[in-house]
C-alpha cells in the first residue's frame, strides 16, 4: 500500500491517507464505494472528520473568452470522531451516492475525454488538508447509452465532450454545470446543421435528454440554434424502438423554422447561455474552489458512430492515459492555489 501524501497542514510527523475507489465504473445516481486508508504518524491525533469531494474540469464561456477550472459538486461526511494513534493502519469503508448529473466519462469502457476525481479531505484537530486526487470513471445509464447507441445507427459521429458551467433554462438541472456530447451530423442532415448537441438531465424518475442543432445558414440567411428538449423514463429501456425515437426529435429539431432569435423552448434560441445576456453562466468559482483562467488543449477523443452501432476509437490511444495524467498537473495547481489563497 503507498500512501500518497501526508497531511501538509500537520507537517512531518502527521498521519497520511490514500483512498482506494472500488474497481470498475458507476453510473450516475449509482454508489461509489471504496476504502480510506490512514496511517498514523509520530504521535496519537484525534480525526475529527473524513470527507469526499467530488471534482470536474469545467469550462467557461464568459465575455473575456474561456476559461476552466476544478468545481466541487458533490461533498459528503464518511467517517471521523475517532482516535488515530502513533502508526496504528485503520481503513474506514464508504458508499457515497452519486448525484444523478454526474456526467460520463465513459462509452463502452473508452474515455471521453472528461476529467472526474475523488479528492479526500481529513481534519484532524482543528486543521485540516486535501489529499490526492482519485479518477473517477462513470459509464452512462441505459437510457443515455440507448440514445447515443440510435445516434450511432442513424449515422451520426461523435466530436467531443466537455462540461459548460451554467444551466439550460427551462430544465429540472441540479449541478453548476451541464455536459455537453457533439456529434456530426449523419448525410441526411449534413447540409442542414454543422453539429447536435446532446445533453442528458438525469433523475431519479428519468432523464431529460436537450438536443440544439448548430444551424448552417444559407446565402441570404444567418445560422442559428434550435433547441428541443425530450423527457424519457428510467424503466423499459428494452421496449423502446430508440432508432425510431431519436429520428423523430432529430427531424423535428431540424426541420424547426423558427426564425434568428425568437423565442424556443427556453424563451431564447441560445438556452445553453453561450455568451448570451440570459444565461444562468457563473464566471465565479462554486464552492470555494479557486476557478481560475487555465487555458490549453482540449481532452476530447475521437469517436466513430457507426451503422452497427457506436464504436468508441481513440485517437493514437492516448486520450484515456492523457486524462488520468492531466488529473494530477490540473488539480495540483488548484490545490497550489487554494493553499496559497490560504495563506493569504
Amino acid at each position: 500500500m503507498v500512501f500518497k501524501r501526508l497531511i501538509g497542514s500537520l507537517g512531518v510527523g502527521g498521519p497520511s491517507v490514500d483512498t482506494v475507489l472500488d474497481p470498475g465504473a458507476v453510473t450516475p445516481g449509482g454508489t461509489l464505494g471504496g476504502q480510506v486508508h490512514l496511517k498514523g504518524g509520530s504521535a496519537d491525533f484525534t480525526v475529527e472528520h473524513i470527507t469526499l469531494e467530488l471534482v470536474a474540469h469545467v469550462e467557461a464561456e464568459h465575455d473575456g473568452g474561456e476559461s476552466e477550472g476544478a468545481v466541487v459538486f458533490h461533498r459528503q461526511a464518511v467517517g471521523g470522531n475517532f482516535r488515530l494513534a502513533e502508526g496504528e493502519l485503520r481503513s474506514v469503508p464508504f458508499s457515497v451516492p452519486l448525484p444523478w448529473e454526474t456526467p460520463m466519462t465513459e462509452l463502452y469502457g473508452q474515455g471521453l475525454g472528461i476529467t472526474l476525481g475523488v479528492r479526500t479531505e481529513l481534519g484532524i484537530a482543528g486543521g485540516k488538508d486535501k489529499g490526492d486526487l482519485d479518477p473517477l470513471a462513470v459509464r452512462p445509464l441505459p437510457v443515455q447509452e440507448a440514445v447515443l447507441e440510435a445516434l450511432g445507427q442513424l449515422g451520426f459521429g461523435f466530436r467531443s465532450a466537455d462540461l459548460e458551467l451554467g444551466h439550460i433554462r427551462g430544465t429540472g438541472q441540479q449541478l453548476p454545470f451541464y455536459q455537453e456530447i457533439e456529434v456530426a451530423p449523419s448525410p441526411r442532415y449534413a447540409h442542414q446543421v454543422d453539429e447536435i448537441e446532446v445533453t442528458f438531465l438525469a433523475g431519479p424518475a428519468g432523464t431529460e435528454v436537450v438536443l440544439e442543432a448548430d444551424k448552417r445558414g444559407g446565402v441570404l440567411s444567418e445560422g442559428h440554434d434550435t433547441v428541443s428538449r425530450h423527457t424519457v423514463s428510467h424503466h423499459g429501456v428494452d421496449q423502446v424502438d430508440w432508432n425510431t425515437e431519436v429520428e423523430s426529435w432529430v427531424r423535428q429539431l431540424v426541420e424547426h423554422r423558427a426564425s434568428h432569435g425568437s423565442p424556443s423552448l427556453y424563451g431564447s434560441h441560445d438556452a445553453y447561455g453561450h455568451g448570451a445576456p440570459h444565461a444562468d453562466n457563473h464566471h465565479h468559482g462554486h464552492h470555494g474552489d479557486g476557478y481560475g483562467h487555465r487555458s490549453g488543449p482540449g481532452m476530447g477523443a475521437a469517436v466513430a458512430m457507426g451503422a452497427a452501432g457506436l464504436a468508441v476509437g481513440v485517437v493514437g490511444g492516448m486520450v484515456a492515459a492523457e486524462a488520468v495524467d492531466e488529473i494530477g498537473d490540473f488539480f495540483e495547481g488548484d490545490e497550489e492555489e487554494e493553499e496559497e489563497g490560504d495563506e493569504g
